[in-house]
């Protein structure tokens, strides 16, 4: 078991947006401070974190048994504006050439009118008829685990996971949601354990991917 947290609480002194307004990030600008158990505050200290308006996102492990009753799982290319422009001399190693791209279960943003254990299901529907072809009814997905914090350091995105079997023969054409980073991708179906393997080597680089591969691997 782990110990209580400390009975630290973080305190709001000021907030504010800082530029790029109407752009899909903004900075928001906060000016906090550390508040003990008997309430004496630390110096306050300026802290920078990313906000949008559609700050949430779901991923989606869509799975089948082959004949032989492997568990396989599909994939999905993906190109990371944020990846690919990683500087140069912040780099400690080595880049691969194909920096930027990426190997990922689907995922995508919740909208405003998701925000609910029922719009969550919603969201992972229409996300697996857009990046992967597949329709089903939100009321197939499961929930895969709990929710997670991917960047906790810089934004207050939640993850939420799930899973559903499928019919691999059901699958036509994604209808991608009109990004021009959706267009040329590619979807694979790989067994669970081969691509838990891939992600051992580096070759899957996408944490929330890993992760929910971890969880799909654990189910009976």
């Amino acid at each position: 078991m782990l110990p209580p947290l400390p009975p630290l609480q973080l305190v709001l002194i000021e907030d504010r947006i800082v530029g790029g307004e109407g752009g899909f990030m903004q900075l928001r600008r906060t000016k906090l401070a550390v508040a003990g158990a008997g309430g004496a505050q630390s110096k306050p200290f300026v802290y920078d974190t990313l906000q949008r308006s559609r700050l949430d996102a779901v991923v989606i492990a869509a799975h089948f048994r082959d004949p032989g009753g492997a568990r396989r799982v599909f994939l999905r290319s993906a190109l990371r504006p944020p990846v690919f422009l990683r500087p140069a001399e912040a780099r400690p190693l080595p880049e691969k050439e194909t920096l930027g791209g990426l190997w990922e279960l689907p995922a995508g943003l919740v909208e405003e009118n998701e925000r609910s254990a029922e719009g969550l299901r919603s969201c992972a529907a229409r996300e697996l008829a857009e990046e992967l072809g597949i329709t089903v009814p939100p009321e197939r997905m499961a929930q895969l685990g709990p929710s997670t914090f991917p960047s906790p350091g810089i934004i207050g995105e939640r993850h939420f996971f799930f899973h559903v079997e499928v019919d691999p023969t059901t699958r036509g054409v994604p209808s991608e949601d009109g990004s021009v980073l959706e267009q040329g991708a590619v979807v694979v179906d790989i067994a669970v354990e081969e691509a838990l393997a891939l992600a051992r080597r580096g070759e899957i680089e996408d944490a929330k991917t890993e992760l929910a591969l971890r969880r799909l691997a654990e189910l009976a």
